[in-house]
């Protein structure tokens, strides 16, 4: 993320703002180093409650204080909190996804890096929501185990981090099922992404997928306890970590 948040290529943003302003068939063309091209309808960042998957619904559930979401996209989480009444603010990197949130009627919008160290301005959160593979936003195994520490400094006392994110090992298994992947190389979870919309291309960006075992052990090492409360047949699980 050398580019600062104002110039980079912000494809993403873009096509939420063409969502926002009526272009319903909006898509994003995501490409992985892990997988084929995909395409991401915009429409998938503003779904209602009940468009959701069961395990977002529970994230919400177990929301309490005041909540900080990190990448929040175009908000859907974040509005549904705030029209719960809890006090949210959403931060994404992208300018375009604040201004459509801005224009939703969140009430309390950021553009930042998650370890920019503006973020919060001191303030301190119960409530760090991290949804939509949201560990993902830590980037590297190196930056997981950066923002576990960096997220001490935004917790109140007695505030949990609830994530999502997924064990992609099913990638490289072999005919048989075995799992073939270079063990002296980088982590397998980590996965570089660029994202495209009409003609803007936005900067390729690092996203580590954590399988439970190595979340479980930097979120322990970094001193949280650490709580799996949902798990599907995709191999996505939602945590909880919460400081010792």
């Amino acid at each position: 993320m050398s580019q600062s948040a104002s110039t980079a290529p912000d494809a993403l943003g873009q096509a939420l703002l063409a969502y926002q302003r009526g272009h319903l068939s909006a898509t994003l063309a995501v490409h992985s180093s892990v997988a084929d091209e995909e395409v991401l309808p915009a429409s998938y960042f503003f779904r209602s409650l009940w468009e959701m998957p069961e395990m977002e619904r529970t994230a919400l559930e177990e929301c309490r204080g005041r909540i900080l979401d990190l990448g929040a996209g175009a908000g859907c989480h974040a509005l549904e909190l705030q029209q719960r009444g809890f006090v949210v603010k959403a931060v994404d990197i992208s300018p375009g996804a604040v201004q459509v949130m801005q224009e939703r009627g969140l009430r309390e919008v950021a553009c930042h890096d998650i370890f920019d160290a503006a973020l919060t301005h001191g303030e301190k959160f119960d409530t760090l929501l991290m949804l939509m593979n949201g560990i993902g936003l830590t980037g590297t195994l190196d930056g997981l185990e950066r923002f576990l520490q960096h997220a001490k400094s935004l917790l109140a006392p007695g505030g949990q981090i609830l994530a999502t994110s997924s064990d992609i090992s099913y990638l490289y298994e072999d005919e048989e099922g075995a799992l073939v992947f270079d063990l002296n190389g980088p982590y397998y979870g980590e996965v570089e992404y660029t994202m495209q919309y009409a003609t803007e291309t936005g900067a390729s960006f690092p996203w580590i997928f954590a399988d439970p075992a190595l979340l479980q052990d930097c979120a322990e090492a970094a001193g949280y306890e650490v709580e799996f409360l949902e798990e599907d047949d995709q191999q996505q699980y939602l945590v909880r970590l919460t400081l010792r």
